[in-house]
């Protein structure tokens, strides 16, 4: 490229005139001479020595079609399928009617006829090849990515775009490929040995479309696009080019990913199609069981759907749109169940979509950040239902309330709950806050700093989901909290699996170790119940009581508890 530039600027471009005609050399070189350096070969087979031996800094080939040894048709040919030849442009000598058209077809950039007559029509011609080729050389530099070959993404979309206007829209599969976590590779093993994998890559992808149809691009960094005519095997036909793709690499360490759109005759423009394909690709990051993945309807309706409920949620907390239900926790370790405290859970009913369930939306909150505003709205609500009940029935009901592991990282978490309690008027000992077992594993030493500190001002801590995590035994030991909550998947087999029950059984007898009281929740049988009492669990939470219920129904709960609290009395 640098020699290219050099020689557009103005140094002199060297010629090679190939022809067994002795007479016929000489005086293209004196015609030649004055603008160009000029070499000369009397056959094909010494030409082509001379054109590998100098292919850098040769400009133009000027070849006679009939010679000994090699003819001028099959050294043409034969530099047309060199992939470092086929940039020096070819003008073929003629000197009978239709030898012209044969060696345009075959790849001549032009031609001179014999005998040579008007020298400026020769000088002429030689220029203007020597100018279009050198054009197309700095053009296909430019739009290629200096590494693998392949497109850059601007001019990947451009071709594109002109391959389906040609083709009148035709069928098109996008393909995009990711190297897994190849910042570590870089790190790991240098650059040079990222720059390698790149090229292995670049170069399968670019046999790929050169057997199938289509183009190819370097995306970014370590993400390529491949634009292809769609095939409806392709599924079946995408593990054999991973293969060859792994093989070339030849690293265990080094993994792709695989995003498809598979046209499905919707005519989607070209961006659309490799936005679905990254959307595919994305399903796969920190998937250890499949390396693609096809994009379909389902998928789009599912991203468009969550985009919604991401976008609506501000809206839905200005309109109440989410409301606050509660389900009644019973202690069960005296001669009758009693109404001890409850757990605030959120409901969305959504203007269009009706009722949404929390499986639907919280886990999609807590990828983005925004189960902190939803916490927020919960933990205001659960704060002032407490002190309407206190100041209603002259009774305390305190109430669990989810803390996501991102309010765990929140420096403000302490004094944001103390401000609620305070602007209710209730202790901080009412308000519950139930942290997951797995959020403890997250920063274990930050996450206890920040529990020790909310329970050194008073809040109590419920251990959430316990047993579904990776505590271990000598770690709980250390973990402040004041009550385990079993993870419900181990209530709903106890009866039935005696494994089952043994295993309660002995987280039972850890919570006793720790001096904490058990809850159990999705509890929904009276043999359940049963069991879970004559293991020693202290409090029961599910549908064996009640459902979650709205404030005022709940209220009809602490009304009958009540009543039966003034009989037992009497």
């Amino acid at each position: 490229m640098k020699e290219l530039l050099e020689r557009k600027k103005g140094l002199r471009r060297s010629i090679l005139i190939v022809d067994d005609d002795y007479i016929a050399r000489e005086i293209l070189g004196k015609i030649l001479k004055d603008q160009y350096e000029i070499s000369y070969a009397e056959n094909g087979v010494i030409a082509l020595d001379i054109i590998k031996r100098d292919k850098l800094k040769l400009s133009l080939v000027i070849l006679d079609l009939h010679m000994p040894q090699m003819d001028g048709y099959s050294l043409l040919k034969l530099l047309r399928s060199d992939n470092e030849l086929r940039r020096i442009p070819v003008i073929v000598l003629i000197s009978e009617k239709g030898a012209e058209v044969e060696s345009l077809k075959i790849g001549a950039a032009d031609f001179i006829t014999k005998p040579f007559d008007m020298p400026e029509v020769i000088c002429a011609r030689v220029s203007h090849s020597i100018e279009l080729a050198e054009d197309s050389v700095i053009i296909h530099e430019t739009e290629r990515d200096e590494l693998t070959g392949l497109f850059h993404k601007e001019f990947f979309f451009q071709y594109g775009k002109r391959l389906d206007e040609l083709n009148n829209h035709m069928p098109m599969d996008a393909v995009m490929i990711d190297i897994n976590r190849f910042h570590i590779v870089n790190e790991l093993y240098g650059r040079r040995y990222g720059d390698q994998v790149l090229r292995t890559v670049g170069e399968s992808l670019h046999e790929l479309v050169s057997k199938n149809g289509g183009i190819a691009c370097r995306r970014d960094n370590d993400q390529f696009y491949v634009y292809l005519p769609h095939n409806d095997e392709l599924k079946g036909k995408l593990p054999h080019y991973i293969a060859v793709i792994d093989k070339r690499i030849n690293d265990s360490s080094i993994s792709l990913r695989f995003g498809v759109y598979s046209d499905d005759g919707s005519e989607k423009c070209m961006e659309h199609r490799f936005d679905y394909a990254r959307l595919a690709c994305q399903k796969l990051r920190n998937s250890y069981v499949s390396c693609f993945n096809f994009y379909n309807d389902e998928q789009h309706s599912k991203e468009l759907y969550a985009e919604r409920l991401i976008n609506d949620m501000d809206k839905a907390l200005s309109e109440k749109q989410f409301k606050v239900y509660y389900q009644p926790k019973y202690s069960i370790r005296g001669s009758r169940p009693q109404l001890s405290s409850a757990e605030a859970l959120i409901r969305w009913f959504h203007p269009e979509f009706g009722m949404v369930s929390p499986g639907q939306f919280i886990s999609l909150f807590e990828e983005n950040g925004l189960i902190q505003k939803l916490d927020r709205f919960v933990w205001n609500e659960a704060a002032a239902q407490i002190k309407l009940w206190k100041d209603k029935y002259g009774t305390d009901i305190p109430v669990s309330v989810n803390v996501s592991r991102v309010d765990m990282f929140n420096a403000h978490l302490v004094e944001i709950l103390e401000s609620i309690t305070r602007q209710n008027g209730l202790k901080n000992a009412e308000l519950l806050l139930e942290i997951t077992e797995s959020a403890y594993t997250d920063d274990s030493d930050q996450i206890i700093e920040t529990v020790n500190t909310l329970r050194k001002c008073g809040f109590r801590i419920e251990m959430d989901d316990f047993g579904s995590g990776y505590s271990s035994l000598n770690m709980l030991t250390a973990l402040p909290i004041d009550a385990l909550k079993l993870d419900m998947k181990f209530i709903r087999t106890i009866c039935e699996k005696p494994k089952s029950a043994r295993l309660v059984g002995i987280m039972i007898d850890i919570a006793r170790l720790l001096e904490v009281p058990v809850i159990a929740e999705g509890v929904e049988t009276k043999e359940q119940m049963e069991l879970l009492k004559k293991l020693g669990c202290d409090i029961i939470q599910g549908y064996y009581f009640s459902k979650p219920l709205p404030p005022e129904e709940f209220g009809t709960l602490i009304e009958k508890e009540l009543k039966e609290k003034d009989h037992a009395y009497n």
